[in-house]
């Protein structure tokens, strides 16, 4: 013998706990002849007369009891074995990696990605930031589930994604309650030579405030320049210099920041998006993010 057929040794059990090869045909989904057939071939293989008559039913000879044994021993651990990964399954959720680039303000992100948590299915949320081409080359090689950007896809990039806006919204523009003070209530004029906090060159709405201020004459003093949100807003709360960010967060910026809002700039408006591998989003993680993003961040 040169391995032990399990398959035979599960029928030779069920029949052995069973007493009758019709019940233990029944319990497997097999038909009696089937059964009868594998035993006949195990107690071949090893050796050894298995079961003997005792009238209707079976009785188990001596080495049947002793293979029974093990048997039994083999199989319960079997079953303890398969509990153990389900429970495992059960207490190590699935991960759910979202990138977020440098330039999507953190508030807006975690707003989104909140609902991931709340799952009926919980997932063990993994975040990334950094640059979005980065980004887009781990989603592309499914290091990332989603990543949320303030841009498209460069077209540049080839990767096989796709751009689902999730909302859009006017910026405002924020600055400490001292030096909002200092510039007065005339918003936008009072930005004119005003300390400015700007996004850096790969922050998508930098060009529109750009516009936005040469087309209103207006002259600003850039006094820094930040691919990172965050970092521009944690200068601002310094009171180094006004900065903007999106209208449908600016009571939590007002609230994290310590800072007032000077105005609205209905002109510029900045857009966010869920880039992801799937034409049409369908991870449950995925499809609560747009809802969300549908029908509270950006209702307005």
């Amino acid at each position: 013998m040169s391995s032990l057929n399990y398959k035979h040794l599960r029928y030779f059990w069920m029949v052995a706990k069973t007493g009758s090869i019709a019940t233990a045909a029944a319990q497997l989904h097999l038909t009696p002849h089937a059964i009868s057939g594998q035993l006949s071939e195990f107690a071949a293989t090893l050796g050894v007369q298995l079961f003997r008559r005792a009238g209707r039913n079976l009785e188990l000879t001596e080495a049947g009891r002793r293979i029974a044994r093990s048997a039994e021993q083999i199989f319960t651990v079997g079953d303890e074995l398969l509990e153990l990964v389900r429970n495992s399954q059960l207490a190590s959720p699935q991960p759910f990696r979202v990138g977020c680039a440098d330039s999507v303000s953190k508030l807006i992100a975690c707003r989104l990605v909140e609902p991931a948590l709340k799952l009926e299915e919980p997932v063990r949320l993994v975040c990334r930031e950094g640059r979005l081409d980065n980004l887009l080359a781990d989603l592309a090689v499914h290091r990332l589930d989603l990543v949320i950007a303030d841009r498209t896809i460069p077209a540049h990039f080839s990767v096989r994604a796709y751009n689902h806006l999730l909302g859009e919204s006017s910026m405002t523009a924020f600055a400490t309650a001292d030096l909002a003070a200092r510039l007065g209530p005339d918003f936008p004029a009072c930005l004119e030579n005003a300390p400015v906090l700007f996004p850096g060159e790969d922050v998508a709405i930098r060009g529109r405030l750009l516009h936005w201020l040469e087309s209103g004459d207006i002259h600003v003093r850039v006094i820094g320049e930040f691919d990172d949100s965050a970092m521009m807003q944690a200068f601002g709360q310094s009171g180094a210099g006004v900065f903007f960010a999106p209208t449908v967060i600016a009571a939590q910026v007002c609230d994290q920041y310590q800072v007032v809002a000077l105005g609205t700039v209905d002109a510029v408006v900045e857009q966010v998006y869920a880039i992801t591998t799937e034409r049409r989003m369908s991870h449950p993680a995925t499809v609560a993010i747009g809802a969300l993003a549908r029908d509270m961040l950006f209702r307005a």
